[in-house]
């Protein structure tokens, strides 16, 4: 090592637990979420098109939208979740086909195998971010995914106390695209983020199982609520693993558990459904995720609020939903907490 910026044991290490995990050949650290999409983003030229699941990370639109058309790169849009849209990458023959799964907010399960089987055929990269699920319940590079990403500052990392992402791969040259990357746009992490995040990982897998069983717990009992009338009631609740869920069956196959992530509709207006959060006590209003403390968001005011309502409520996200990140806290009190919200307004 010659220069921390360039490389330092404790950005090795972390690429080496990460690497791990995700089953992959490569891995590269970097300062954020946003930083490992921008580095993977930062290859393409004027020309390309990318081929994006229509509902995914309001910053991800943003980048395609804000950033990305200025540089003549086209970005189409599509329900990725129906099979019928697959013939899109056979007609686009798109540079790159992004993938989230689960995807934020609406918790859409995408069958990452057909999709990478169907861009390959035409040679296009697909990138997934795995985010939501982690790298202990979904490893996209084993369906096929040339490219996982992530942000390790969510479940990874798990204590809400660090910034940071990764990209991993098992392409020698996409390997070397975003070391490239990373040095020549200035993304890396801090040592010390990277330290923390390594720190993190080591209970991750502790943490993940907690997560998963009180976010399901929490489902299920929401989903009893469906149809009934008066404060209690629930128009819908999304949960990869409950059997309700549109994709149930991929998310078994694909997914080892359904993850921490619980997306609610309480039937709702866009002001009442912030009152109902403002009522919460230990869900903290917060965009972020993943981390030991439970937290809400309103993805309309918040996570996807830079989407225009129109292209917001055609992709699903209405004023109505609720996205919890379903912490490690004892799963009864976080139910009194959203019973007691409820039964309040």
């Amino acid at each position: 090592f010659d220069y921390t910026r360039s490389g330092n044991p404790n950005f090795r290490n972390l690429q080496c637990t990460l690497a791990s995990l995700e089953n992959a050949k490569h891995c590269t650290v970097f300062a954020s979420g946003l930083s490992a999409i921008s580095a993977i983003l930062f290859s393409l030229k004027a020309g390309d098109v990318i081929l994006s699941e229509q509902q995914i990370y309001g910053c991800t639109y943003r980048i395609f939208e804000k950033v990305l058309r200025r540089f003549g790169v086209t970005i189409k849009y599509a329900n990725l979740a129906n099979p019928e849209n697959y013939g899109l990458i056979a007609q686009l023959k798109p540079a790159l086909v992004w993938l989230e799964s689960p995807t934020n907010p609406l918790l859409k399960i995408l069958d990452i195998k057909a999709l990478s089987a169907a861009a390959h055929s035409v040679g296009s990269i697909v990138a997934v971010d795995n985010t939501f699920a982690s790298s202990l319940l979904q490893q996209p590079l084993d369906l096929g995914a040339d490219l996982s990403l992530l942000s390790t500052t969510k479940y990874t990392n798990g204590h809400s106390d660090s910034l940071g992402g990764a990209v991993c791969t098992n392409s020698d040259e996409w390997q070397e695209k975003m070391i490239f990357a990373q040095k020549a746009i200035g993304l890396q992490p801090s040592p010390f983020d990277a330290w923390l995040i390594s720190r993190g990982a080591k209970t991750e897998a502790v943490r993940m199982e907690r997560h998963c069983s009180n976010a399901l717990e929490l489902a299920k009992r929401l989903e009893e609520r469906k149809g009934r009338k008066g404060r209690k009631s629930i128009r819908n609740v999304n949960y990869p693993f409950l059997a309700s869920h549109p994709q149930y069956k991929l998310a078994k196959k694909q997914m080892k558990a359904g993850g921490g992530m619980l997306l609610a509709d309480f039937g709702l207006s866009y002001g009442d459904t912030l009152a109902f959060i403002r009522r919460l006590r230990l869900f903290t209003q917060a965009e972020s995720l993943g981390g030991i403390e439970s937290l809400v968001a309103h993805p309309a005011s918040m996570t996807h609020a830079s989407i225009p309502k129109e292209t917001r409520e055609a992709a699903g996200v209405t004023d109505g939903l609720v996205r919890f990140s379903v912490g490690i806290e004892h799963v009864e009190d976080l139910w009194a907490d959203i019973d007691r919200a409820l039964t309040s307004r």
